[in-house]
């Protein structure tokens, strides 16, 4: 017999309670959010360690995997982030603040700011990277590969069907 967890608890009282509706996809949107907040505490928690926060270690994140200079102008770095203006320039002026990353005119556009990783940003996220790497491993040990291969693809065709298409670019 499968093991149980508390989702399945959640879904016998409504199913005892509710008898008239089908509540398995409470089941389903229910393991998604409690697993999306212990993979959000694990991370946050690795972040920490680092001396980041996750927003901050996602601002160091996109700049490198840019590529060189390790650039973005703030359009860019809002469309990956997917956040207000206003939280991109508080990343971006806390990580300024701690010296990983700096913000440059625009040689075509005065009214634009490119922002750039630092040595010590570069630095910092190259050490960070493979510890979140591990930690998020260690999040998916319990699948084998064909099943990561088949629940990625399933997530896939959720955020596709939910809009989330749109391409970052380069």
């Amino acid at each position: 017999m499968q093991q149980r967890d508390t989702v399945d608890d959640i879904v016998d009282q409504w199913t005892r309670t509710r008898p008239d509706l089908d509540v398995e996809v409470i089941g389903l949107i229910g393991r998604m959010r409690r697993l999306n907040i212990r993979v959000d505490n694990a991370l946050r928690e690795y972040f920490a360690s680092c001396g980041l926060d996750a927003s901050e270690f996602d601002v160091l994140a996109t700049l490198r995997r840019s590529g060189e200079p390790y650039e973005l102008n703030a359009r860019a770095l809002l469309k990956a982030a997917m956040v207000t203006s206003g939280a991109i320039t508080n990343r971006v002026d806390r990580l300024s603040a701690k010296g990983l990353v700096e913000r440059n005119p625009c040689p075509n556009d005065r009214r634009a700011v490119l922002v750039r990783l630092t040595p010590a940003g570069k630095e910092l996220i190259d050490a960070a990277l493979p510890g979140h790497v591990r930690n998020e491993e260690r999040l998916l040990a319990a699948l084998d590969g064909d099943e990561r291969a088949q629940l990625d693809g399933l997530l896939r065709k959720l955020l596709i069907a939910q809009g989330d298409t749109e391409s970052l670019g380069g």
